[in-house]
């Protein structure tokens, strides 16, 4: 087995096309050490995934992503090592998933009025039991003929950009940050590059997240290029966070992303793990 792990994946739970058990399979045909599962704002993969994995020898990372409320751009931060028991941590996730739910008759509203024909009941059987998402959608504009795959749907239609977009509750940074924490996991800013901030703005929004309890930074991604990895491994530095890193495999929703290599040169070394897990050991539980 080599050294690599990765600590940024979804399953069928959120919008992955792998279940829980066939991601960490994957992992082990992969040559992997170890992954987190971290299906946006749900943790019910995990003890499938945890299963698997002592069976196989994968180790298994319990994890979640969540949205945070940023008027700059997407922002997403990874909960890594959570304690899948604590009971504000799961009641704020179920809120987080009603928004979802809540979010998706609008969506279908949207594209119903712009001549689409497609149901809710189709963006749910899609989904196939997980929460319903926007990769979700494209895959039955896909299905249908609308869109030739799920990037054109999301560049055309519903991506953030898009008519048929509709912007759901996030909490703040800070409180996605804390909640983490009262999880007793590790908060990692997730694909920094997807903030396309200045360096002047990064360094004011990291003043912003390492106040607000910060542990690490998302350095290597399947997209980042090696200028922003180089750049990200200086504010790990400068800000003293931890260094984080993950593919954000979602099997074939995002099919030139795979388990471990992203595009094909993403190597996150399982050194890192044991900084992580550090952090987490350091903050009182």
């Amino acid at each position: 087995m080599n050294d690599r792990i990765d600590l940024h994946t979804h399953s069928t739970v959120s919008d992955g096309t792998d279940a829980p058990a066939e991601l960490v399979r994957y992992a082990k045909e992969k040559g992997l050490r170890a992954i987190a599962l971290t299906d946006h704002d749900s943790i019910d993969g995990i003890d499938e995934a945890l299963a698997v994995g002592r069976e196989v020898g994968v180790e298994v990372i319990p994890g979640v992503e969540l949205s945070a409320d940023f008027s700059e751009g997407a922002m997403h931060l990874l909960g890594l090592f959570v304690d899948r028991t604590a009971p504000s941590f799961l009641q704020r996730l179920a809120v987080f998933q009603a928004a979802r739910r809540e979010r998706n008759p609008k969506i279908i509203k949207k594209l119903q009025e712009m001549g689409f024909k497609i149901t809710e009941e189709e963006v749910t059987a899609a989904a196939g039991g997980g929460q319903a998402g926007r990769p979700h959608f494209a895959r039955v504009l896909m299905e249908k003929g609308y869109v030739h795959s799920i990037t054109e749907a999301f560049e055309k239609y519903i991506g953030d950009e898009g008519p048929a977009y509709v912007k759901k509750s996030q909490p703040s940074p800070e409180e996605c940050i804390a909640l983490i924490h009262e999880a007793n996991g590790v908060a990692v800013l997730a694909h920094p590059n997807t903030l396309r901030l200045s360096d002047e703005r990064l360094d004011v929004l990291f003043e912003r997240l390492v106040n607000a309890g910060l542990d690490g930074i998302e350095v290597y991604y399947s997209t980042h290029t090696p200028e922003e990895t180089a750049r990200y491994e200086r504010l790990a530095a400068e800000w003293n966070l931890a260094k984080s890193g993950g593919s954000d495999f979602h099997g074939k929703h995002k099919p030139q992303i795979d388990l471990g290599v992203g595009e094909g040169t993403l190597h996150v070394p399982s050194s890192l793990l044991e900084t992580l897990r550090r952090r987490k050991e350091r903050r009182p539980a």
